[in-house]
């Protein structure tokens, strides 16, 4: 469980607009790094969050050492090196839970920071440890307690290396929020539309989510009821499922501050409580249900197994580029919304990805 491309795409994309590479040698290295990435995460099979550890910064470095030596010429020694290097700079505490401090929002670039550091480290001769990932004091080693250690699996790491590619494996979020929430809010969603709740009718909430979740979705359950800001919201099932039923929908508004003091909300999050999802295929798919208990006496109940934008339930190429729409307009004009589109769904045939950057950025080359 791991966000792969926040660090993987801008260290990427920086390296080659400096060294005025390709797209298509942007594209290459960046798929080099989500195997790197998403493999490793892999291997720890949700481990490394129940220890406290966030993978999108620990496991995130690698990857962003090996694109930077890639896109930087270096020697297949010489990157063996990097990620030597890099396992020194891995890190990334979830200590940002508790509070909804925004050390989560740094994961990612530091570990294109650190990866690009460790890159250019080896390719000035600097030597790293030859076992970073399953060395005595490797990764898995030094990052996961005996418990953890014993359900990891390193075979993840190298299956199908070269054959099987895991970028065609990661899940594009349809929901700006922690994708363990997507199931039930949808549930949620489902409800309020299909049968046409109100907040009135409700006496009881009940949403069920794999038990490898709670710690960070379901608790603690006083802040989940009542998130505090954005970030407290964006990882709580009780104001998703909130957030379906009383405006069939959770998106950026329902993170808003206008949201959060909503009492319509605040009251529906105070009736959910949180429960086990029977037999949940976890963490293959982010599982929910949601469970109503109305006035009237009824019982009402919708389950998502597989969660939207799983690969085994993709959003379509459509379904993307609305979700691009939706969130790029809210920070520039139609125009360069549709600028950056093309230039992103053009990106293999750009000869040059320092032009690349600057249409993003919205200035002259």
């Amino acid at each position: 469980m791991i966000h792969a491309t926040a660090a993987a795409f801008p260290t990427a994309l920086g390296v080659a607009a400096a060294r005025r590479a390709s797209g298509r040698d942007l594209l290459s290295a960046y798929v080099a790094g989500m195997e790197v990435s998403t493999r490793l995460g892999a291997v720890a099979r949700g481990g490394f969050h129940q220890v406290g550890f966030h993978p999108t910064g620990v496991v995130g470095v690698f990857a962003c050492a090996l694109i930077a030596a890639r896109l930087s010429g270096l020697s297949v020694a010489q990157m063996a090196d990097a990620q030597g290097i890099a396992l020194s700079m891995a890190s990334g505490s979830m200590e940002f839970l508790q509070d909804g401090a925004w050390t989560k929002r740094m994961h990612p670039g530091w570990a294109g920071a650190g990866g690009i550091t460790a890159a250019t480290m080896a390719g000035a001769g600097f030597k790293g440890p030859g076992a970073a990932y399953e060395g005595r004091f490797g990764l898995f080693s030094s990052y996961l307690h005996k418990a953890e250690q014993d359900e990891m699996d390193l075979s993840l790491a190298t299956a199908g290396l070269g054959r099987t590619w895991e970028i065609d494996n990661v899940a594009v979020k349809p929901i700006p929020a922690c994708h363990f929430t997507h199931a039930c809010a949808d549930a949620a969603v489902a409800l309020a539309t299909t049968h046409g709740v109100t907040a009135e009718d409700i006496v009881e909430v009940q949403a069920l989510v794999p038990a490898g979740v709670h710690k960070t979705v379901c608790e603690p359950i006083g802040t989940k009821r009542c998130p505090q800001n954005s970030y407290d919201a964006q990882f709580s099932v009780p104001w998703a499922v909130a957030s379906g039923l009383a405006r069939k929908r959770f998106g950026l508004t329902e993170l808003s501050d206008e949201a959060l003091n909503d009492p319509e909300l605040l009251a529906l999050a105070a009736k959910v409580t949180c429960a086990d999802y029977p037999d949940a295929p976890f963490p293959k798919y982010y599982s929910g249900e949601v469970v109503l208990t109305l006035g009237d006496g009824r019982t009402l109940t919708h389950g998502e197994e597989i969660n939207r934008g799983n690969p085994d339930r993709p959003l379509t190429n459509d379904e993307i580029v609305a979700k691009y729409w939706d969130n790029a307009t809210t920070a520039v004009s139609d125009n360069r919304a549709e600028a950056i589109r093309d230039a992103v769904l053009g990106l293999d045939a750009q000869p040059d990805a320092r032009a690349f950057a600057a249409v993003l950025a919205g200035v002259p080359v």
